[in-house]
């Protein structure tokens, strides 16, 4: 669980901590950019590569070596001297952090054979995940308040060195004894594709020209073709692409995307609502907003009980109807509501993800026969991250131009009309922020409407797509037949 939890904290934590470092270190606008993204960025294009890697030299060795890599790192990003240097060594966190998140579930498969005891398990282990993302900026705002912003990275380093020091004698080694040799023309298509594509999202929505993102996206699709054809032709590939033979594994793979959209494009619009709306400070705005991280937590923690008294495919899309309500719910703020409809309407949102991020996840891995445990485990988390990306991006986007719809042109986003308001007379000033707060509040509305939208169709698209009941699931080709 330790390393699970702190992967996920350090993607957030690093939030509040921001201008601070930026501040001491003299970071440029672009050098932030990359201090912040640099860790995901290299986490989603390394998360394949690694996963596959632990299959073949052993996920527990994997695991303890990530861990060992990512305590150093934090004491030298701790300590770092230059943006620079600070980019670097987040670049190489990034590293070390992709190895941990599918070594931890692929090592699952191992040590609970049991198939209830490994849904408890997996469930156990995307509530770190998630507890760790919302508790990360809270930590973050507790450490800035008594030391300096080093401290955010060194709260990782005990749990790392203690995972060090116990992992060899409480963790089982396991690997395939199937493995061939790591492709070393599949790692680099692999990443290369992954980074272009998350790269392009992301600048997408912060580039005011889009022809750099643009050609990033194209590359990045054409060399993923490449992959994927690579892929089809090798005996033993990097990503086993076959398993996507299987309806139902498919069908979460598509879900967990589709769902990390709606979840970061709302995530996203109700963290700008709370401070640039409703006027909460950053570090109030995370502790409002931590009920959508342990939302998920809660669900993802509850979902093996649903699977007692359901199938998991059921289990999986109540959840996401469930979740297409609480995106209903964001349409209804407003003045006198707004603060408890947008918390209610979060959690909601976040605990109806539960069953799909505990289930939905037990059903990747258990497709998948041991050997290709950790291959199963990287198509999950990429599937997460670019899914996250993507949901910044267009969800982003489409409330951005309902904002500039809404203020005909006149600001282009709402931040720049608080800074505008600030220059103007006092009536003129109120006047454009009320309009301005107006015109932001409808770009929420429409981003509750669109993720409801994605959760609703998400749950028609898992109960179509669950095996019949009379007949067993057709077995991935090559490998014995798997339960789903």
């Amino acid at each position: 669980m330790l390393p699970t939890f702190l992967v996920a904290m350090d993607l957030t934590a690093l939030l509040l901590a921001l201008p601070q470092l930026a501040a001491d270190l003299g970071a440029t606008s672009v050098q932030q950019l990359w201090i912040s993204d640099g860790y995901g960025f290299l986490v989603a294009g390394m998360v394949i590569t690694m996963g596959t890697l632990g299959d073949r030299i052993g996920r527990r060795r994997l695991l303890l070596a990530g861990a060992a890599a990512f305590a150093a790192l934090s004491v030298v990003a701790a300590f770092a001297t230059g943006p620079l240097m600070l980019i670097v060594v987040r670049a190489l966190l990034g590293v070390a952090g992709a190895t941990l998140a599918p070594s931890t579930l692929a090592l699952l498969t191992t040590m609970f054979r049991d198939e209830r005891q490994r849904g408890k398990a997996i469930a156990a282990w995307a509530t770190c995940q998630f507890t760790g993302g919302a508790l990360g900026p809270v930590l973050a705002g507790f450490l800035l308040q008594h030391f300096w912003w080093g401290s955010v990275f060194l709260a990782a380093v005990p749990a790392m060195v203690l995972l060090a020091l116990a992992g060899p004698v409480l963790l089982p080694e396991s690997r395939s004894d199937q493995a061939g040799r790591l492709d070393p023309a599949s790692v680099g298509l692999s990443l290369a594709s992954v980074l272009l594509i998350v790269y392009g999202i992301k600048q997408l929505t912060v580039e005011n020209v889009r022809a750099l993102p643009a050609v990033a996206l194209v590359a990045g699709a054409v060399i993923g073709w490449v992959f994927v054809r690579r892929q089809l032709r090798l005996e033993t590939p990097l990503l086993d692409l076959r398993l996507l033979r299987n309806r139902p594994f498919t069908a979460v793979l598509v879900a967990l995307v589709f769902a990390g959209i709606a979840m970061a494009g709302t995530g996203l619009l109700v963290t700008q609502y709370l401070q640039g709306v409703l006027g909460y400070s950053p570090f109030a705005s995370a502790i409002l907003f931590a009920p959508m991280g342990l939302g998920v937590a809660a669900g993802t923690l509850t979902a093996p009980l649903l699977a007692r008294r359901m199938k998991p495919t059921t289990a999986i899309a109540a959840g996401l109807a469930a979740s297409a309500i609480g995106s209903l719910l964001l349409i209804g703020v407003a003045d006198g509501r707004a603060l408890p409809l947008a918390i209610t309407g979060i959690t909601v949102l976040a605990l109806g993800t539960g069953p799909l991020f505990a289930l939905g996840t037990g059903l990747v891995i258990g497709s998948a026969p041991p050997e290709r445990a950790g291959s199963a485990a990287s198509m999950s988390e990429t599937g997460n991250y670019i899914g996250g990306s993507l949901g910044l991006a267009l969800l982003g986007t489409v409330a951005a131009v309902v904002y500039r719809e809404r203020m005909d042109g006149t600001s282009d986003s709402l931040p720049a009309a608080i800074a505008a308001a600030e220059n103007r007379p006092a009536g003129q000033g109120a006047e454009l922020l009320h309009t301005a707060r107006e015109a932001f509040t409808a770009g929420l509305h429409v981003t509750g409407a669109v993720g409801a939208v994605i959760f609703a169709g998400l749950a028609v698209l898992v109960l179509a797509m669950r095996p019949a009941t009379t007949a067993a699931p057709a077995p991935v080709p090559g490998y014995e037949a798997t339960r789903s």
